[in-house]
């Protein structure tokens, strides 16, 4: 019989009843508790209550805590081991669970001694002595994939030693459902046979995020009809719900106002912002396509056989083509088509992904891709991330990356960019990432003369009118400097945008005629420090 069983049937016995109000038994049985052993029960149980976990996880957090004290006073002789997940999917749940039972294995004396330990499977040193610890916590547990098979099977060997040793100890895994699952596929004994007892969270409902934010800004009455509007239509549950709150919380207070909700696009209002640009003729039939196929999709539902369609992308271009701008759009296309949940675009390089030191790059990938969750990664010069000379670093986020691909294909895409030949020597080295990409994008270098009509467009949002002269001049000012090697098509031109501003406000200086003051010039057009090598 296992420690789940073993738990169950004892309170079976002892109670008549599987399930019971613990409050009402602390208090039924208070001649037989200590007065401090009363106070802390109260105390732990009051935590417990107020916790986001299911009310089944309430319930066995309360059973746990009444064995440690029945097994502290004597009243149970058996010693179970508290073998735990903790099925969460934020850090503040998880947290909260842990201080729980740290604190009632301390006070209980249930553990052999107090010392906590928090191991991260991305860096468990291969000489540790579990045996050493009274409560260890075992956390990332995508970490454990990136070890090859060897060292794995000698970690789960170690693990399986400690735990088949009896020590009196709380031992804790941690993660989402995702994670636990594939750390314990393939590995059912260990799950079966050690860690008996599950803790599973949920996330609050709109109204308890509604009265958690209201205790933290002071609104009025209309305000505050506004913010329940807001965030009944906003948030969703499955969401990290730390994240909406206190992201909104900083806006309120900063702004004094309630965010504006954004109102959905039509796909052909989304297209005019694409059809509206200048170039990328290739770029734009790929997601006109790429559209068709996503609503075929989801207007067959499952009278067609369509797979699921894999949208993680390469761009590859020289800069100032329009990549971003591209990916934002995307963002913005399958938010509305309901493919994402939030129209969102994370925009990160190598540095935002590599730490500095060992077991942190895991990490540190994973809180980047966690706040990209429900939207897009964008991964500018992404070429940065080549493995070179046995960089192990680089190495841990490719490889993170490359399993949030596979394991949140329906929460995230992906976006890799940068220079044409280095992200295609970076691809063709890495096996990895080429074989979950979607779709490959290529942005063109623009001619002279969409570069011309970019400048254009600049001006004529800006309201000026750029005369013909100014125009041959930019021409020539292109053709001599688009084939330098840091050439930044778009952003070359952006530059000249912002410098002839700055030249023409010199030389119409004492002018007050509206039509020279609104007149771009050759003399106008400036080419300070624009001359690359």
């Amino acid at each position: 019989m296992n420690s789940r069983d073993y738990f169950k049937d004892i309170y079976k016995d002892f109670f008549g009843v599987e399930s019971l109000n613990y409050e009402e038994e602390v208090k039924d049985d208070v001649k037989d508790i200590e007065k401090g052993s009363q106070e802390e029960m109260t105390t732990l149980f009051d935590r417990v209550n107020n916790l986001y976990v299911t009310d089944d996880s309430k319930e066995l957090l309360k059973k746990i805590i009444e064995y440690m004290r029945k097994y502290n006073e004597k009243i149970e002789s058996n010693y179970v081991p508290f073998n735990i997940v903790i099925n969460v999917n934020n850090n503040d749940i998880k947290n909260k669970v842990i201080d729980i039972l740290y604190e009632s294995g301390r006070y209980f004396s249930y553990i052999n001694n107090n010392d906590k330990k928090n191991f991260s499977f991305y860096d468990i040193p291969k000489d540790i002595n579990f045996s050493s610890f009274g409560f260890i916590i075992f956390d990332k547990l995508s970490g454990f994939n990136l070890e090859d098979n060897k060292e794995q099977e000698k970690l789960l060997v170690k693990l399986k030693d400690y735990l088949n040793d009896g020590n009196k100890a709380i031992n804790v895994i941690c993660g989402n459902s995702e994670e636990i699952s594939n750390f314990f596929l393939g590995r059912e004994d260990i799950r079966n046979k050690y860690f008996d007892f599950n803790i599973e969270g949920v996330n609050p409902d709109s109204q308890d995020i509604y009265n958690y934010v209201l205790e933290h800004v002071d609104l009025n009455d209309d305000m505050k009809i506004e913010l329940l509007d807001y965030v009944s239509r906003t948030y969703d549950d499955s969401n990290d719900y730390i994240l909406y709150r206190d992201d909104l919380i900083k806006y309120i207070s900063f702004n004094k106002k309630i965010p504006v909700i954004e109102e959905e696009k039509s796909i052909d209002e989304i297209f005019k912002d694409l059809n509206e640009l200048v170039g990328l003729d290739k770029v734009k039939k790929v997601l006109h396509d790429l559209v068709d196929v996503i609503e075929l999709k989801k207007k067959t539902s499952n009278d067609l056989k369509i797979k699921d369609i894999n949208l993680h992308m390469v761009f590859l271009g020289n800069p100032g083509t329009g990549k971003t701008t591209i990916a934002r759009i995307i963002a913005s296309i399958l938010y509305n088509l309901k493919y994402i949940k939030e129209n969102k675009l994370i925009e990160v390089s190598s540095k935002d992904l590599v730490a500095e030191y060992v077991g942190q790059t895991a990490p540190k990938t994973n809180a980047v891709i966690e706040k990209a969750l429900n939207g897009v990664l964008f991964i500018d010069e992404a070429y940065s991330l080549a493995v070179k000379n046995d960089n192990s670093y680089n190495a841990e986020a490719i490889a993170t990356l490359i399993q949030a691909m596979e394991n949140y294909r329906d929460k995230l895409v992906v976006i890799f960019a940068g220079y044409t030949k280095e992200m295609q020597d970076f691809l063709d080295s890495n096996s990895g990432i080429v074989s979950r990409i979607g779709y490959t994008l290529e942005f063109d270098d623009y001619t002279t003369l969409e570069l011309v009509q970019i400048f254009l467009g600049m001006m004529d949002k800006s309201g000026f009118v750029v005369r013909e002269d100014a125009i041959e001049y930019l021409k020539k000012v292109i053709d001599d400097n688009r084939n330098v090697k840091n050439f930044g098509n778009a952003r070359f031109v952006r530059n000249i945008y912002e410098k002839t501003i700055i030249k023409h406000a010199t030389n119409v200086k004492g002018k007050k005629q509206k039509s020279i003051l609104k007149t771009i010039t050759k003399d106008d057009i400036s080419i300070d420090n624009l001359i690359l090598n």
